[in-house]
């Protein structure tokens, strides 16, 4: 069955060209022109897949990620005009799975999409049934959920697939080239900052004190790794 995409993006050449592209490629595609549109409709038509735009009319693209992922963990590409970290990193901590920035190449783009729509079908492997816990830290496989000391940590989709990674393969080092093929499903494309900024998030919302991790562990020169406590 064909996958449904939702396209929203105020610039109607870059969204033609986009879902033109798309639909080549044998996906459903919608589009939405405003903030308050794409929200609607990433609600009620629930796609696989969403790319949405930073700079919209109405709700800007960060508003509408964030209510978005009150009720969903579909796959959000944020599509971004600005080359500044911070744009990269709200978006990133407002939940989205990755960015892009324009001009992008659509071969980058497809690439993208694919990625992530494997990635959501369980391109990371198996999905695994049970329950991991070392310390304070239980990762519930078949819950999807994460728990600290038996409280609830609200992770998104991505950070919860980069903890359940490393964790299963606790204490083996994997760089961020590696993390962008395994968790991100990106063998050529991909910023090794959103492996960073991922990092960041998970250990704000896991570790007693993010600076001074216990679990999600740097090795510095190389990458990261799991530590058993």
């Amino acid at each position: 069955m064909a996958k449904n995409i939702l396209i929203v993006e105020d610039e109607k050449p870059i969204s033609e060209i986009v879902k033109f592209n798309l639909e080549k490629e044998g996906y459903k595609v919608l589009v939405a022109y405003d903030g308050e549109e794409g929200l609607h409709k990433a609600i009620t038509l629930n796609p696989d897949l969403i790319l949405l735009d930073v700079m919209l009319p109405k709700l800007d693209g960060f508003q509408v990620c964030r209510k978005i992922r009150e009720t969903s963990t579909v796959p959000i590409l944020m599509l971004t005009a600005k080359e500044e970290e911070v744009d990269k990193v709200l978006g990133l901590e407002m939940g989205a799975d990755d960015y892009i920035t324009k001009p992008f190449g659509m071969r980058e783009l497809l690439a993208r999409v694919k990625a992530n729509l494997r990635r959501n079908d369980n391109a990371v492997g198996t999905r695994l049934e049970g329950v991991f816990s070392t310390g304070g830290i239980t990762i519930d496989f078949t819950r999807y959920e994460v728990r600290k000391n038996d409280s609830v940590i609200e992770l998104t989709s991505r950070e919860f697939e980069l903890l359940k990674f490393l964790a299963v393969q606790a204490e083996q080092v994997f760089t961020r080239e590696q993390l962008l093929k395994q968790v991100w499903g990106y063998e050529y494309y991909g910023d090794i900052r959103t492996v960073d900024v991922t990092v960041r998030r998970l250990r704000e919302k896991v570790e007693d004190n993010s600076a001074s991790p216990e679990y999600i562990m740097t090795k510095r020169g190389v990458g990261y790794y799991f530590r058993r406590a």
